[in-house]
């Protein structure tokens, strides 16, 4: 029971917004507090994508899909104690959320965005079970997830050490991730899973959204985590930091610190 309250929870995070109407649900969230019999990761994004809702869920656990908005039951698969979820959007800042295994419902969800906009709070409902409690504060707004790293990136060679003159190009996918091309290149989205890359002397790439101006990138080679970057985007986009640690082939360990502007 309590694997499947813990999925219910990621699906009650993503209540539908109607088209044209505001969703003050949209942006990055972390978590707070919950009910000890409850285990969420620990970091939200929601986003609006192809007339859906994206969201990516990680910590210790990765979660990354996307949920119709309109008002049907979306498929919830590869869970054991429902496959259907049902959003109802109340207003912008309440939304009810129903589970179902094979159209019988399971249990439902009311979540609430307080008045100010900085707090989230799911309350799951479950027949014969005390209401659990769970509660996220805003860390980013309503700005896509991917957006402040797309576009046109040149090596600001008067900030960076090593004077390479690289340029990266990093576009939105269309499926809530990014193709990035630089010296190597690969597609992949925010959900900690692997990627493979071309031309690099690794082989995968996992990305996570730490929030809406920063991103963790581990790469592995042979089955080892090779090297670990994160990017930073300032806060008028205008700017990207990229901080690597590593290990070359020869053992050597690396640790380089890139700037880039648009």
């Amino acid at each position: 029971m309590g694997g499947s309250i813990r999925t219910l929870l990621l699906f009650a995070l993503l209540a539908a917004a109607q088209p044209g109407a505001p969703d003050h649900r949209i942006g990055v969230w972390t978590l707070v507090s919950a009910d000890s019999s409850l285990d969420p990761p620990n970091r939200l994004s929601i986003s609006h994508l192809h007339g859906g809702v994206h969201v990516v869920m990680s910590g210790e656990k990765h979660f990354d899909f996307t949920a119709n908005r309109n008002g049907h039951d979306s498929p919830a698969p590869g869970n054991l104690g429902f496959n259907q979820i049902d959003l109802h959007r109340i207003d912008k800042r309440r939304a009810d959320v129903t589970q179902k295994k094979d159209g019988t419902v399971v249990a439902t969800v009311h979540e609430q965005v307080s008045k100010d906009g900085k707090e989230l709070t799911a309350t799951t409902t479950t027949a014969g079970h005390p209401d659990k409690i769970t509660v996220w504060t805003r860390s980013g707004g309503a700005k896509a997830a991917i957006d402040p790293f797309v576009g046109d990136w040149t090596q600001d060679l008067g900030k960076t050490r090593l004077r390479q003159g690289l340029v990266l190009k990093i576009e939105a996918d269309g499926s809530g991730g990014v193709r990035f091309m630089g010296d190597y290149s690969y597609t992949a989205r925010f959900d900690g899973k692997q990627y493979d890359l071309k031309n690099s002397r690794n082989d995968t790439v996992t990305l996570e959204l730490v929030d809406p101006q920063t991103v963790d990138a581990s790469y592995q080679r042979d089955g080892q985590v090779t090297q670990k970057d994160r990017w930073v985007v300032s806060a008028d986009g205008q700017q990207m930091s990229v901080s690597t640690t590593g290990t070359l082939e020869t053992g050597q360990r690396l640790t380089e610190k890139l700037v880039f502007k648009k």
